[in-house]
């Protein structure tokens, strides 16, 4: 039997923090009006977040960072028909706060649909931005498998 994956995020990747518009119509979809606008305004010339560091690969805002940047959310916006109506509010990640931006766990409660929801997010991203082979993929394949 396969182990049951979990979701991690790993410190140095930041591959969410591609905003681009072009590449993430998904990502604009699934965000109200509201959000949207928030979401366009974090878009830096260079596509991505404009308060990313590129150079240390880290959120300079991570505890005052926008809802929808939180992966706590995934499942409320790209899949809400995981819960239901009834969906209980996500928690807010585990994540350490000397890391302000990777190095975080899945938020308590999680099913193993919210842990594949967010597997492939973050696959479809890393490979978008760094590829399928390369070492940060390498880095969340291990991480996702460790218990």
């Amino acid at each position: 039997m396969a182990p049951h994956l979990q979701w991690h995020c790993i410190a140095g990747c930041g591959a969410c923090c591609r905003l681009d518009p072009a590449q993430r119509e998904d990502a604009l979809e699934a965000l109200n009006p509201e959000q949207r606008q928030a979401y366009l305004a974090l878009v830096g010339a260079d596509g991505w977040c404009i308060h990313y560091d590129t150079g240390g690969r880290r959120c300079r805002v991570y505890s005052e960072r926008p809802d929808f940047c939180r992966v706590s959310n995934l499942v409320s916006l790209f899949a809400p028909e995981l819960h239901g109506a009834g969906a209980v509010e996500p928690s807010p990640e585990t994540q350490p706060p000397e890391h302000g931006g990777g190095a975080g766990d899945a938020p308590a409660g999680w099913t193993e649909a919210d842990h594949a929801l967010a597997i492939a997010c973050c696959t479809q991203q890393i490979r978008s931005e760094y590829g399928g082979r390369g070492r940060v993929m390498r880095r969340f394949q291990r991480a996702i498998r460790r218990p």
